[in-house]
């Protein structure tokens, strides 16, 4: 075992790498450029919400209220007639992203905090390079991957946005992954 305060260095590290990292795969023109497209003839869909005054947050449409209700033929007409949708309504106004990437910047060093966690269990100080990256490897990759799929699951996000953010993740699992081996605590010489 190690202790897990001697994993600072290492978590604060692939935090850092991991953040940049992001920056990088979503700001250069590489696999995110379409992730969103906008809805034909934006400007009408705007007009046509924009008197409901609808506050922040996330909606199902239609929706029904209860297991009755979805067994209903009313209900049964809106979801053949559509649209079908789940949206996310956010604050009006300009887009502020810096407290999103504060959060990103918090969320990578819980995983690294948790991927660190587990791998000190298994492993004692001055262990293996590859033991080490193996176990934060795929503690990260859980961290950063898997439950994406539920919302493809679940909520229908295309299948193709999650598979290119599971492959951001085993990006951002690798980098983790060899910070901590690269970072890993030495054993301590005996005298």
């Amino acid at each position: 075992m190690t202790d897990l305060l001697s994993l600072w260095l290492p978590i604060l590290v692939s935090t850092v790498i991991v953040f940049f990292a992001s920056w990088m795969i979503h700001m250069l023109p590489l696999w995110h450029r379409n992730d969103l497209p906008a809805v034909p003839n934006e400007d009408a869909v705007m007009n046509a919400l924009r008197p409901f005054n609808l506050p922040p947050g996330d909606y199902m449409v239609p929706r029904c209220h209860g297991a009755e209700q979805m067994k209903s033929p009313e209900f049964a007409e809106k979801m053949k007639r559509g649209p079908v949708m789940l949206m996310t309504v956010m604050p009006n106004g300009s887009m502020s992203i810096g407290r999103s990437l504060l959060m990103w910047f918090i969320y990578c060093a819980i995983v690294g905090l948790f991927a660190g966690y587990v791998a000190s269990r298994a492993h004692g100080p001055g262990a293996d390079y590859l033991r080490v990256f193996q176990l934060v490897g795929a503690t990260a990759f859980v961290g950063y991957s898997l439950a994406l799929w539920q919302n493809t699951i679940w909520y229908k996000r295309g299948v193709g946005l999650t598979l290119k953010s599971t492959f951001d993740g085993l990006i951002y699992a690798c980098l983790t992954a060899g910070a901590f081996g690269w970072l890993w605590p030495k054993a301590a010489s005996g005298l």
